[in-house]
């Protein structure tokens, strides 16, 4: 065993996420071997004293069969219609499976604003904890039936990374109906499988591949979940469902990508991948170089606009002159205050308006910095 794979191995906290093409047959429901399959790896991870947490897909692909539904429908209506007979047809799969191993699981249905809220984030922090400490099975899915098309996750694989960084987990693991990551296509000819991404950022690899008749993700957004997590620190396996357990124990399968960021604390962690800016804060090139470089706060004086309706707490944007977000941050005052303040140094401020004005507009320890790409 490779040392990279050693450290699924000695994970104590996994997130796996499961797509829905791994857990239904085509059009007629659950696949129960699949699940049992599944299951049973689950099973052995807890035995070896390890917590799982579960992302499922697979609610509305549930939901088809009973229905006579032939095949994903593309309106939201019916879709929600499917997700909520299909999400309690899984949930029972699960709930008898794991029965039958002696362990017990706790349904958690989350939209996009129970993440990117910080008093829900905070509430689902403390929902999944104490299930884990209750030896409970977790088990995660998109609240599709109340999910519209403009405010969802898109697919469970971006949920999964998110959930990872909620709970701490020390892995990600992402199983799907396909083997890895490949240089091509799979179906391409000199296609190879890459075993080992040293940066998420950078890998050369075909992201083509679309998802499932039944799902919604495919590569593109499996690479999107690694970047995210790996960032956090958090090593990732993407692998087929049918090799779950010797990805789940550290076997070589797959492709690993390899953490290339360090922890963060949990609320930065939510700041950078899961906040909704309420308003965006334009900064003149020194302020970008103070920030992005020098890990310095921001003040007042490097500010040259203000975008938004935002009050003091609110994540904000923060963009360089040439109109890229560079990073993002916890304001310290409301929108209506800064006009007044933009490009006037700390002791201006003091004393114009008061010794409560001098300080940072964001605060260093409540800012992440957005990694730019070339152009």
């Amino acid at each position: 065993m490779s040392a990279a794979r050693s450290e699924i191995l000695r994970a104590q906290r996994i997130v796996v996420k499961v797509g829905s093409s791994s857990l239904t047959h085509r059009g007629d429901g659950i696949d129960h071997e699949r699940m049992r399959d599944l299951v049973g790896a689950l099973v052995d991870v807890r035995a070896s004293g390890r917590d799982v947490v579960l992302i499922s897909s697979g609610a509305i692909a549930a939901g088809l069969a009973p229905l006579g539904m032939p095949r994903r429908p593309r309106d939201l209506a019916n879709q929600q219609a499917a997700a909520a007979v299909g999400q309690g047809l899984l949930i029972h799969e699960y709930t008898q499976l794991f029965a039958e191993q002696g362990l017990n699981v706790g349904q958690v249905l989350l939209t996009v604003e129970d993440i990117t809220r910080q008093a829900s984030y905070r509430n689902a922090v403390r929902t999944v904890g104490r299930l884990l400490r209750l030896k409970v099975v977790p088990i995660i899915n998109e609240n599709d039936t109340v999910a519209t098309h403009e405010i969802r996750f898109g697919d469970n694989d971006r949920l999964a990374a998110l959930v990872a960084q909620l709970v701490r987990a020390d892995a990600l693991v992402l199983l799907s109906d396909v083997d890895g990551l490949y240089t091509a296509h799979p179906e391409e000819p000199g296609s190879e499988l890459i075993a080992h991404v040293a940066d998420a950022d950078s890998v050369a690899a075909d992201t083509s591949r679309v998802g499932s008749a039944v799902g919604t993700g495919g590569m593109a957004t499996k690479l999107e979940a690694a970047q995210i997590a790996v960032s956090a620190g958090i090593p990732v396996v993407l692998a087929s469902a049918d090799r779950a357990r010797p990805a789940l124990f550290g076997e070589q399968v797959g492709t690993y990508f390899a953490p290339i960021g360090k922890r963060r604390p949990r609320r930065l962690l939510w700041l950078a991948h899961a906040s909704v800016a309420s308003g965006r804060l334009h900064l003149d090139a020194g302020a970008v170089e103070a920030v992005v470089h020098r890990k310095a706060s921001l003040l007042a004086a490097g500010i040259t606009a203000v975008e938004g309706r935002f009050v003091s707490g609110d994540p904000v944007d923060l963009v360089a002159p040439d109109g890229d977000v560079v990073a993002r941050g916890l304001v310290n005052f409301d929108s209506r205050e800064l006009p007044v303040m933009l490009g006037r140094n700390s002791h201006e401020l003091a004393n114009a308006l008061g010794l409560e004005y001098e300080r940072e507009v964001v605060h260093r320890d409540a800012l992440v910095v957005v990694h730019r790409r070339a152009r």
